[in-house]
């Protein structure tokens, strides 16, 4: 199977998943907890956070690895004495309840829904998560027993265990978090100004250029060296192979099946209009 499979069945299954971190109803959910939700850092955390348990400022630093710690320490240290982990956990399940509610309607109770949540169910089962933090804490959750709750929380173990995938990347690559958001901006992912949300001041951002352009990574314009595309495509390589056991597990016929069936649940996610059309995560892009 190529590898370029796990990316195209991302690039489908990320917005299903990342409507959590847009969607008024989401808000409203927060809001009850008593998290702020202007901006949405806060409930951000907790929301991803939470499989973890209680997670300390420094766990969720590593396992997210693209943020600055301080950011981080100011969003989890009262994150757990706001609302305890079950409490978002279930806050999180009724929020994304509503919003497929919401948006795919009709389709809700069809037999094209009910055999997308199946298959995805089955490949985010198969997903091997031995190192893969985010992978496991999610997939050692209960399963809804409705199937557009079982799509989402498919969508959101196999979207955890690529990332959880991509940061062993990086570190194989030899790029602190800073300086993979350098130099991702740099490949064209998104522009900078997008890569202010992670919390690195504009001091650490130029320390990190810096470090890149002392390995021959990026040129004094801030572009990427020849070395440089060559060491993010090979992360980008790297990362979808890391992602495809799922897909091999699933097995080609049944993973082209789910591709077509999420095609509806994708049109609903962009078409909400919630979603930004620039992010961290280069969909679209690269």
């Amino acid at each position: 199977m190529d590898p370029s499979t796990s990316r195209r069945l991302w690039h489908l299954l990320e917005p299903a998943h990342a409507l959590l971190y847009y969607a008024p109803e989401v808000f409203a959910e927060a809001a009850s907890l008593g998290y702020a939700t202007e901006p949405r850092w806060p409930s951000y955390f907790a929301w991803r956070a939470a499989p973890l348990d209680a997670a300390t400022p420094e766990l969720v630093t590593a396992a997210f690895y693209s943020f600055e710690p301080g950011m981080v320490r100011r969003h989890v240290e009262p994150a757990w004495r706001i609302a305890s982990p079950e409490a978002v956990l279930a806050a999180r399940q009724r929020a994304m309840d509503a919003v497929y509610r919401r948006l795919l309607g009709e389709q809700l109770g069809t037999p094209g829904l009910a055999e997308a949540a199946a298959l995805a169910r089955r490949a985010a089962e198969a997903a091997q998560t031995a190192g893969r933090p985010l992978a496991a804490a999610n997939a050692a959750l209960p399963w809804p027993d409705e199937p557009h709750q079982v799509l989402w929380q498919a969508a959101t173990i196999l979207r955890e265990h690529r990332g959880d995938g991509h940061v062993a990347a990086l570190l194989t690559a030899g790029l602190d978090p800073a300086e993979s958001l350098v130099s991702f901006a740099a490949f064209g992912a998104a522009p900078e100004k997008v890569f202010a949300s992670r919390g690195w001041s504009e001091r650490e951002w130029k320390e990190a250029a810096e470090r890149l352009r002392e390995r021959g990574l990026l040129d004094a314009a801030g572009e990427l060296t020849e070395p440089g595309r060559r060491v993010r495509r090979d992360i980008e390589t790297r990362t979808d192979e890391l992602a495809l056991g799922p897909w091999r597990a699933l097995g080609a016929e049944d993973t082209e099946r789910l591709a077509e069936l999420l095609g509806p649940v994708w049109v609903a996610a962009i078409g909400s209009g919630l979603l930004p059309a620039e992010n961290t995560l280069g969909i679209g892009k690269i």
